[in-house]
């Protein structure tokens, strides 16, 4: 039985408590899973209290009555019509309902065990029912860069960054410093970008291992101090939340050591792939000089000294932020314009980050196998197996197609003799 103050208790009441059992992070503030459960949750409780443009729905509170929906109003037939709310009123892809289904589905279980239930309402068959069919896919989840689109932008990256790269140590001894500081600025630029496309293209690391996580504080984004290229590999906070070492193949090596050598970073805790955001660059350079003591004068005679605030950070080693997630798939959305790669793909229109995750398992699995692959990417075999289980499809075909040659002649041979 359940105590009547807890089932007098608002949806939303046990909303911050879950999440922060769910997140990640001192308080349990920071994470993906946190943001995205908070932002279903939200919708339900709306949906709850009919706040919605739909005439014919008034929330699951009896009309008679006038107060916000509490835990005494859910059962199996509130979660059932909510099931049937997301597959028909918001025009979901079917993968999406039942993600977003599972986020509420889990919410219901945590309220179990805290006592705000009796029960696990989500999950019963009933409620489930008018949830469409998971055909197993992530959404978004399925680009892998073909060989000839890695190669393809890698070779574009790797001239651009060869070409800006040239331009600026070939300059004439007189030139005008703030145009050396650009040509400076746009090889660096060029140098991050290329290195950063070999290390998604080769290494299978995942995007939010190796870049900022603004959900996330302990993902800051990797270091110099993380990278020993001498020994190929690079320290990486992995998504079973630990620290971990990933490989730097050979086709990764000389690019973030030219990179390396340009950049020159002040101290080993530069990240590797720092923003190059003017508008966050502009702002760190302007705080972290104020806090030294400079007057707001001396900051902008020292900014106008330089052609970019990068180097101006790089100079007083005023350490900037890596780059997020979101920003390396803006910047590989330029890149991947600008190499005028071919791309059929229902929701990318460019090689997304993952894409190149997903195409070097590709690769690894087969030429040795699923079990190699998976120690590679960080994933259990299993989950390799499902996520490539085309490939073994494919090799079972060929299996099939051999049987049947050698079947076949001997069968056409016996009727011939009939």
């Amino acid at each position: 039985m359940i105590p009547r103050e807890r089932a007098d208790q608002q949806l939303a009441s046990s909303f911050e408590r879950y999440l922060q059992d769910k997140g990640k992070g001192r308080g349990g503030d920071g994470g993906n899973y946190r943001r995205n459960a908070a932002r279903e949750l939200e919708r339900f409780a709306e949906w709850a209290a009919g706040d919605r443009d739909d005439d014919d729905w008034t929330g699951i509170v009896p009309d008679d009555v006038n107060r916000e929906p509490t835990f005494d109003d859910l059962d199996e037939r509130v979660f059932r019509e909510y099931a049937r709310h997301l597959d028909g009123d918001r025009g979901l892809k079917q993968n999406t309902v039942q993600t977003y289904y599972r986020y509420i589905s889990a919410w219901c279980g945590w309220c179990v065990n805290e006592g705000y239930l009796e029960a696990h309402y989500a999950q019963r068959a009933s409620a489930m029912a008018p949830l469409p069919e998971d055909d197993g896919r992530k959404p978004g989840d399925q680009q892998a860069w073909t060989s000839e689109q890695r190669h393809v932008l890698t070779r574009h990256v790797d001239e651009r960054a060869h070409n800006a790269v040239e331009a600026y140590t070939t300059l004439p001894e007189d030139t005008d410093l703030l145009d050396t500081q650009r040509a400076r600025y746009a090889a660096l630029k060029a140098a991050r970008d290329r290195a950063l496309v070999f290390v998604l293209a080769y290494t299978a690391v995942r995007v939010g291992e190796l870049l900022r996580d603004p959900n996330d504080p302990r993902r800051r984004g990797v270091r110099w101090e993380d990278l020993s290229l001498e020994d190929g590999s690079m320290d990486v906070y992995r998504k079973k939340q630990q620290w971990d070492a990933a490989s730097l193949p050979d086709p990764v090596i000389s690019p973030l050591r030219s990179y390396q050598k340009l950049m020159n970073p002040p101290t080993e805790r530069w990240p590797v792939f720092p923003t190059f955001d003017q508008r966050t660059l502009a702002g760190l350079v302007q705080d972290e000089l104020a806090e030294r003591g400079d007057r707001p004068e001396e900051i902008t005679d020292r900014r106008e000294e330089y052609a970019r605030d990068l180097l101006l950070a790089l100079d007083e080693d005023l350490q900037p932020p890596s780059i997020t997630t979101d920003g390396a798939r803006s910047i590989l959305q330029r890149l991947s314009e600008a190499a005028e790669i071919d791309i059929d793909h229902p929701k990318h229109d460019y090689l997304a980050p993952h894409g190149g995750r997903r195409g070097m398992g590709e690769v690894l699995v087969r030429a040795f196998g699923y079990t190699v692959a998976a120690r590679y990417l960080d994933n259990s075999e299993e989950m390799v197996r499902e996520r490539y289980s085309h490939i073994e499809a494919g090799e079972l075909g060929d299996v099939a197609t051999e049987a049947l040659s050698e079947i076949e002649p001997r069968s056409q041979s016996d009727s011939s003799r009939q």
